[in-house]
């Protein structure tokens, strides 16, 4: 299966055709797709599969192992080798490419250990170990902001997973497991400012996030602190 989506995460439909069908689970597999998993706190994407003039929506789409399944309101008039048009929700997924762009931009302007994070549509999440109290609201809001409308350029590198073993300091959230592509890391490069392992969707400029709001720091036991953000649309 190509995952058309790790390298143009811009592309909003594709002509392909059905894998398998999971009937039990109303889901499909995709010889490619554009769809992007749910995993490492990104939701996965919504859509519709178009065939023979029908439109199929799909409600979620997840990863599993190493296979990315569609889940559908119906799948009683698909088959195996089916050719099908499958078209993503773009609104969402645009969204969500911001909300996980500017997150990454979070995440470099604090210089602690991440230990969890959520990605939604209103607004997103990360969550520092930061038993110190440390993160200032105002100062992240503005230094956030600075770092979008110097418009730096986002993209997508392919790296030897040895690279960990003499920087184990790339990994900056501890809670997600670092992805794999053909024995390679998929790392994403923020200007001179982020480059870390992620799997997930962004867009190609700081400028297409727009305007930030730091909404609620929320303390989440002795050493966590939990960061929400908006976008200021």
């Amino acid at each position: 299966m190509a995952k058309i989506f790790e390298e143009d995460t811009y592309r909003k439909e594709i002509e392909t055709k059905i894998k398998k069908i999971d009937h039990e689970n109303k889901a499909i597999e995709l010889e490619d797709t554009i769809f992007y998993g749910k995993s490492g706190g990104q939701p996965g994407d919504i859509g519709e599969i178009i065939t023979n003039g029908q439109k199929i929506e799909v409600n979620d789409t997840i990863k599993s192992e190493d296979a990315i399944k569609n889940i559908l309101k119906s799948i009683d008039s698909l088959s195996v080798n089916q050719k099908v048009t499958a078209r993503i929700n773009w609104d969402k997924r645009y969204k969500y490419m911001r909300m996980h762009s500017a997150l990454h931009l979070m995440c470099a302007s604090i210089p602690l250990s991440v230990t969890g994070g959520q990605i939604g549509f209103e607004k997103s999440r990360l969550d520092f170990n930061d038993p110190e109290k440390k993160i200032n609201k105002d100062e992240l809001q503005k230094k956030i902001n600075t770092l979008m409308g110097n418009n730096h350029q986002i993209i997508y590198e392919f790296i030897d997973s040895k690279i960990l073993e003499s920087q184990p300091e790339l990994v900056r959230t501890m809670s997600v497991k670092p992805p794999k592509i053909d024995g390679k890391l998929r790392f994403v490069k923020i200007g001179n400012v982020d480059f870390q392992p992620c799997g997930g969707t962004h867009v190609k400029t700081t400028k297409e996030i727009g305007e930030i709001i730091i909404g609620k720091v929320e303390n989440k036991g002795r050493m966590n602190r939990r960061v929400n953000i908006l976008l200021n649309d």
